[in-house]
């Protein structure tokens, strides 16, 4: 049996070796110069339509106005968190886009002191040789700048993670989100206008996986293995991401300002422009981490639930018995709605119910708290009262009808637009000691019920928020 477990334990930390590679842990093993990695904004290049003529524009600073230093978990960086070379990433971008013919204004001294550097040796030149040179070409001037730069870098907006271990050999992973943020802005040198301003933003995801095994194979002889990767996305690339959507995005919105063309002006409702449209119209329902948050789900709805009920009271040994339910739901509020629950179940205690065996009807009302009402999944609340009817014949003993209070909690997940799927718990608690016909101890008789339907819902779907014009 241990040389069994030996060489199982040695082919799992053989799988995990031949792992290495593909988790990109190049040990030993350098890599050669490459070009720039790209990224999927070069889809969105080519997908601009062709400029009437390019339009000169200045960048002077387009720089990380956040100040922020790397976060590290213990002591402190003076690294900053993202690149300090914007404006070369700016001005790459604007040149890729085939838009824009941009100007030297970052380091102008520099240009002008070689411009001086120009002049003296071409006036030396005909001093000496008494032959005239030509003069330099004027300097472009532009009639729009860019302005903005990276406003905000953002730690730790989601982090989470899980794990599992059982007898010595388990994995774990975390993994955490950052964001940065890019303004820009276009300004006239005529007037000092700003024409239009536009604004993105990008995550940077970090991962770490790793798995483990500590584990005696026999007496005295112990087996440890370990392996993992962590990523961390290149926070370059999503700064350079950020702002090529941002050049995208100052294009588009410079149609309506008439501050550039396309060649062909049906370009201009053409589909690149259109889907910016429909993007930029979605993202008013997408809150700060990336989710949907537009009401979802109509007034009403109609839900049939399965459930499992373990009776709970003044017998031992309650048993676990189906039961069924019909629910109503109509939605007066944004998280609240109103139900009402229409029921058939079972109650048991005993050994094959030799103790307790009745089938009952139920009615109930109440509300339901949906703590994510604009999420396609939510965890909700229920609150609410009713009544119990038995199927026999009452006795003063047991009495056929019986109040009681609800509680509950749940899940529902929307599998469509109208077709969501529930799970949750909830418990019935009766006002009276009655329901077994016992009257023993201090509390009174109740059950608990794990339930699992789906709701269909009925009528026209909520409005969205409308696109700011």
């Amino acid at each position: 049996m241990n040389k069994f477990r030996v060489i199982t334990l040695l082919l799992l930390l053989s799988w995990m070796s031949g792992c290495i590679p593909y988790m990109h842990q190049h040990l030993l093993t350098p890599q050669p110069a490459r070009l720039g990695a790209e990224s999927n904004r070069n889809d969105v290049w080519r997908q601009l339509p062709a400029p009437r003529e390019r339009t000169v524009v200045a960048v002077y600073k387009f720089r990380d106005q956040t100040g922020q230093y790397k976060p590290q978990a213990n002591g402190s960086s003076f690294s900053t968190a993202v690149t300090q070379g914007t404006t070369s990433i700016l001005i790459r971008a604007l040149d890729e886009s085939g838009w824009f013919e941009s100007i030297e204004r970052e380091n102008i001294s520099n240009l002008l002191n070689e411009r001086k550097i120009i002049r003296s040796t071409r006036e030396e030149f005909s001093q000496q040789t008494g032959k005239p040179q030509p003069p330099l070409a004027p300097l472009l001037f532009a009639g729009i700048i860019l302005e903005g730069g990276i406003v905000s870098y953002d730690s730790n907006i989601i982090t989470g993670g899980g794990g599992l271990r059982y007898f010595g050999a388990g994995a774990s992973g975390q993994y955490r989100q950052d964001r940065v943020t890019v303004y820009l802005r276009a300004i006239s040198t005529n007037s000092g206008r700003v024409f239009r301003t536009v604004y993105t933003s990008k995550t940077i995801l970090s991962q770490q996986v790793d798995a483990g095994v500590f584990q005696f194979v026999s007496f005295k002889r112990l087996l440890e293995t370990e392996t993992g990767f962590t990523y961390n996305e290149p926070s370059e690339m999503a700064v350079k991401e950020a702002i090529e959507k941002a050049v995208q995005a100052l294009i588009y919105e410079g149609f309506d300002d008439k501050l550039w063309a396309p060649r062909d002006t049906a370009e201009r409702h053409g589909p690149g422009r259109l889907a910016y449209l429909r993007e930029k119209e979605a993202n008013l329902d997408i809150d700060v981490l990336g989710r949907e948050t537009h009401p979802r789900r109509p007034a009403f709805s109609i839900g049939l639930n399965g459930a499992i009920q373990h009776y709970v009271g003044d017998y031992d040994g309650g048993l676990n018995r189906p039961g069924a339910e019909l629910t109503l739901r109509y939605r007066f509020s944004e998280p609240a709605s109103l139900f009402l629950n229409l029921g058939q179940g079972q109650l048991a205690a005993g050994a094959g119910g030799l103790s307790l065996n009745q089938r009952f009807n139920y009615a109930e009302a109440g509300v339901q708290f949906r703590l994510l009402p604009q999420d396609a999944f939510t965890p909700y609340l229920l609150l609410g009262a009713g009544a119990t009817a038995r199927t026999q014949s009452p006795t003063p003993e047991q009495p056929r009808m019986l109040p009681h209070l609800l509680a509950g909690v749940g899940t529902e997940y929307l599998l469509t637009p109208r077709l969501g799927l529930n799970v949750g718990f909830d418990v019935h608690y009766y006002l009276s000691d009655r329901l077994d016909g016992l009257a023993i101890g201090r509390y009174n008789d109740f059950y608990m019920a794990g339930r699992a339907g789906i709701s269909l819902y009925i009528g026209a779907q909520p409005a969205r928020a409308a696109a700011p014009r």
